[in-house]
């Protein structure tokens, strides 16, 4: 058994109990720092499949960046108090029409998938993780879904400012 077989099988167990237990967990701030190790284990991962780059952005932006978000608005919910204020419909309406247009892409990538796999060209110089191929596919051949991308970032940042706004 080859040492980066063990890497994997390590990496894959950690994060999988992780996962676990950021359900588990009653604390939310437990729940976030187990998340936080989902990540670097995921991180682990693509330092395996020899994608630097992406596993530093992905310790940067969502270990770093989001779980302090995440943090900041878990202090801001007060989630101390016995009485949960209830929702107005609008707001009820809003997530569902979210949730309803999430399952929409969802299926439609669903169905995708094997035109995708089929157009998928595998390098096998190995530099698929690298920065310049990386920039050279996400700008030429992805731009659209980037941008799509920043959208719900945006989207999801203005979301945590109204959950933690007081009324």
């Amino acid at each position: 058994m080859a040492i980066t077989e063990i890497i994997f099988w390590f990496l894959s167990a950690l994060a999988v109990i992780s996962a676990i237990m950021v359900v588990v967990s009653k604390s939310p701030v437990h729940s976030v720092l187990w998340l936080v190790t989902v990540f670097f284990a995921i991180s682990g991962h693509y330092i395996l499949l020899n994608a630097q780059f992406i596993a530093i952005v992905n310790i940067i932006v969502y270990a770093g960046a989001i779980m302090v978000l995440f943090l900041f608005v878990l202090m801001l919910m007060n989630l101390n108090k016995e009485t949960e204020p209830q929702k107005n419909l609008w707001m009820k309406l809003t997530g569902v029409i979210s949730g309803g247009c999430l399952l929409i892409i969802l299926i439609s990538l669903i169905r995708q998938a094997t035109e995708i796999k089929g157009k998928i060209a595998i390098t096998k110089t190995g530099d698929i993780g690298l920065i310049k191929v990386l920039g050279k596919e996400l700008f030429s051949n992805y731009v659209v879904p980037f941008e799509i991308s920043s959208v719900l970032f945006l989207s999801a940042m203005i979301g945590a400012v109204v959950i933690g706004k007081k009324d």
